[in-house]
């Protein structure tokens, strides 16, 4: 859950940093750019996280669910923003980008980290049998 708190953080306090220099009329795109793809990556860290502390084994199940299940939640999420005219396409897809681009950054980086630190900790690690299945 660190993981989840640090891209809250980092999303807001990128989006409070930059929404001042923004005009006023595109400022409400770069926050609903950030809101996508930060509620996509934390509901799919906290999926992860608590998948492989139960089950490690079945792990790569997991992540190709989740990610099929982000693609269809990003494809709806710009077509219904986008597409009704709700939002300006440039800004929004600027901000969306970015924090799409920073946020999988670091879910890689903690995905890392995470298999690192406990999966050479496993008997079955160290007898070579280890398998992600």
């Amino acid at each position: 859950m660190k993981l989840i708190g640090w891209m809250l953080a980092g999303s807001l306090l990128t989006a409070l940093g930059v929404t001042p220099c923004l005009r006023p009329e595109i400022r409400l795109e770069w926050w609903l750019g950030m809101l996508g793809p930060l509620a996509a990556s934390a509901v799919s860290w906290a999926a992860i996280q608590r998948r492989y502390a139960r089950h490690p084994e079945g792990f790569t199940a997991l992540m190709v669910r989740a990610f099929a299940a982000k693609m269809v939640f990003y494809a709806g999420y710009v077509t219904v923003l986008v597409g009704t005219g709700s939002v300006r396409p440039v800004p929004f897809a600027t901000s969306f980008t970015c924090y799409f681009i920073a946020l999988h950054a670091a879910g890689a980086i903690g995905l890392c980290r995470m298999q690192s630190s406990g999966a050479l900790d496993s008997p079955e690690a160290l007898q070579g049998r280890l398998r992600n299945g």
